[in-house]
């Protein structure tokens, strides 16, 4: 028998003792769990996990801006307390590569500042606006490879080349090993899932690895010939209140965590949900397709409003302090649930529905807030447009293909990973 898709049969929680965030098939589909949340517990402590998780729209962006009180640290960087299968991991990077330091969303100021800094000359609104032919060309390439066949996994033929490709080529990789790159981020991703044995972790640390021998000798060569590439920068700004460039440590982190996972593994979810979200709302896909121009732009931001690639991330309580008077002590860690907060009716009409002309369209928190807002989020934004433009313009009609498809997700407590998504088109 064929698993159940919970987008079709969501587990719907009667009440708040019924709620389990952490269980596998709430994830799967887990707008019925957040409304319940939302509604009678906007800070509901998980029995399991101990995290606070904040559903509201108005309370996260109040966090999000406080820094003060909330801190991006997390304890897995701790690794003088590590025990257990966590801790020959850690032996492992130091035997056989190159322990990794926090990555860029798991810094606090001043480090922050001054490496997203780095990044933020990299990102400038000028080399965006250069790529932006760069990944137009490259969506109606790869739309045009496939478009004759008539059928396709959209995943892999789109989502998930489009923005890898793109991200390879500014991390100095070659066009032809980006399929080799996507099994080790998919590797570190799987290594952050639920309930792994340590046989499965160490498979995880082991890959990751392999990808930091692929990028040194890359580091060291940029180090000797810099070039006007995104990782150039990266190896070679010199940080002035450090004294320093960054370490190879330093850099590894950067790479597998901000750029790969956070650089395209993200956009590519995005693109899967949206040819999904189409392919179940076909109402969408014709008044779309007749008038892109003015429809594409607010789309996007509905994709990732209504389902975010990252529907949620921590942060650390830095002092005792309260959520809408439920006290919070200092240590504790809360989950701030983007993917809640975009479905809040308080700040969304009709949240569940794609409104192609929503007003507000662009307020969501799916590239988060604060001095965290996703440094990326204009060039996602360019690569969502130009991968649904390029298939509007090449596509007549399409559905899901029947019988290959289950919709369901890599189970993750952060990310949102649609598997596969085969559809079936009629060209243009």
């Amino acid at each position: 028998m064929a698993p159940v898709n919970r987008m079709d049969d969501p587990i719907v929680p009667a009440r708040l003792e019924d709620a389990a965030m952490a269980d596998i098939e709430v994830l799967e589909c887990p707008y019925p769990t957040y409304d319940l949340l939302r509604e009678e517990a906007p800070v509901w402590q998980d029995p399991l996990t101990g995290i606070y998780m904040v559903t509201r729209y108005d309370d996260l962006r109040e966090i999000l801006k406080d820094t003060k009180t909330w801190s991006n640290r997390r304890t897995e960087y701790d690794y003088d307390e590590l025990t257990g299968p966590a801790r020959k991991v850690h032996e492992l990077f130091q035997e056989k590569g190159w322990v990794t330091e926090p990555s860029l969303a798991s810094r606090d100021y001043p480090d922050h500042k001054l490496i997203r800094a780095v990044f933020d000359k990299a990102f400038r609104a000028g080399r965006i606006r250069e790529l932006d032919p760069v990944v137009e060309e490259l969506a109606y390439d790869l739309v045009d490879k496939f478009i004759d066949d008539g059928a396709c996994d959209i995943v892999q033929a789109l989502a998930v080349p489009l923005p890898l490709i793109l991200i390879c080529r500014q991390m100095g990789a070659k066009d032809e090993d980006v399929w080799q790159i996507k099994e080790w981020t998919d590797a570190w991703i799987k290594g952050r899932g639920f309930g792994l044995t340590e046989e499965e972790m160490i498979w995880s640390a082991e890959m990751e690895i392999e990808q930091q021998h692929y990028f040194q000798p890359i580091f060291e060569e940029l180090r000797k010939n810099p070039n006007n590439t995104l990782l150039s920068d990266l190896v070679n700004h010199y940080i002035e209140e450090w004294g320093r460039c960054l370490t190879d440590n330093e850099l590894h982190a950067h790479m597998t965590q901000d750029t790969f996972v956070g650089g395209s593994e993200t956009t590519t979810n995005a693109i899967s949900a949206g040819i999904m979200l189409l392919a179940r709302n076909k109402h969408v896909w014709e008044k779309l397709k007749a008038d892109p121009d003015k429809y594409l732009r607010n789309f996007c931001e509905e994709v990732v409003r209504l389902e975010g690639p990252v529907q949620g991330l921590t942060r650390m309580a830095l002092r005792d302090t309260e959520i809408r008077g439920v006290p919070i002590p200092e240590g504790a860690v809360i989950m701030a649930r983007f993917g809640a907060a975009n479905r809040d009716p308080e700040t969304f009409d009709c949240p569940h529905d794609i409104d192609l002309e929503r007003k507000n369209a662009g307020s969501h928190l799916g590239f988060s807030s604060g001095t965290h807002h996703c440094l990326g989020a204009p060039l996602a934004r360019r690569e969502l447009y130009w991968a649904f433009k390029a298939f509007i313009d090449r596509v007549d009609d399409f559905w899901l293909a029947e019988g290959k498809n289950d919709l369901r997700h890599l189970p993750n407590y952060s990310l949102r990973i649609l598997k596969e998504l085969h559809i079936e088109f009629k060209p243009k």
